[in-house]
């Protein structure tokens, strides 16, 4: 089977990481790029990084690729403003998939949050459902959907809120149904590169509880 190229997008944050460990430790991807704002200094020969200004597409230099992996997010707090989340969650991985559309992307795979909706009165909640929305009219290849819970792992920043409810996720993970519980970055990673990999054409969405039940 031929070698693939992957993009990866926020490769520096939780799941981004541990994607980017996966992707260089798999035998399926030649090269792994990433786009970053500023150089994360990861020495791997099948690295590439490319420091890129999120403002301006079509990043043309980034493609072609086979599969692009978009882990972009942040909060609203660390934004300073809704907009300036909507661009980050919402505009940001449209655009990319924009271009990958222009590219012929085989699989476009992209984070998004358990519960999320269009018609949500929660902010957070409707620009990740919008976001799901448009890719789905947008049409591509191949889109891929993950829908994580609560994500656990060691963030870069302090987080009071998310400390406290993932203690709380982890002493209770017995009695919670995996449709809601609470999940590791790790895992999500691991689902997103099994399933990118092996994916076929259409919009798919990869629930929570999917990704839980993946070995």
């Amino acid at each position: 089977m031929a070698k693939k190229t992957a993009l990866i997008l926020g490769s520096s944050g939780l799941v981004g990481k541990e994607l980017l460990d996966l992707c260089l430790k798999s035998e399926v991807y030649e090269k792994v790029i990433t786009a970053v704002r500023t150089s994360v200094l990861i020495q791997d020969e099948k690295h590439v990084e490319l420091i890129i200004d999120f403002e301006m597409p079509p990043w043309d230099d980034l493609f072609p690729v086979d599969h692009v992996y978009c882990c972009l997010g942040t909060t609203i707090k660390k934004a300073g403003s809704k907009s300036n989340f909507r661009k980050v969650d919402h505009d940001f991985p449209l655009a990319f998939a924009g271009a990958a559309k222009k590219w012929e992307v085989e699989q476009f795979s992209v984070i998004t949050a358990a519960g999320v909706s269009a018609e949500s009165k929660i902010f957070y909640n409707r620009v990740k459902g919008e976001l799901e929305l448009n890719l789905k009219n947008l049409a591509l290849k191949g889109t891929l959907i993950f829908q994580p819970s609560l994500l656990l792992g060691d963030r870069s920043e302090y987080r009071l809120g998310e400390i406290i409810f993932s203690r709380l996720a982890k002493i209770f993970s017995w009695i919670t149904p995996n449709s809601i519980r609470a999940i590791h970055c790790k895992k999500v990673a691991e689902s997103m590169l099994e399933k990118t990999i092996s994916a076929k054409k259409g919009f798919n969405i990869i629930t929570n509880k999917e990704m839980h039940e993946i070995v």
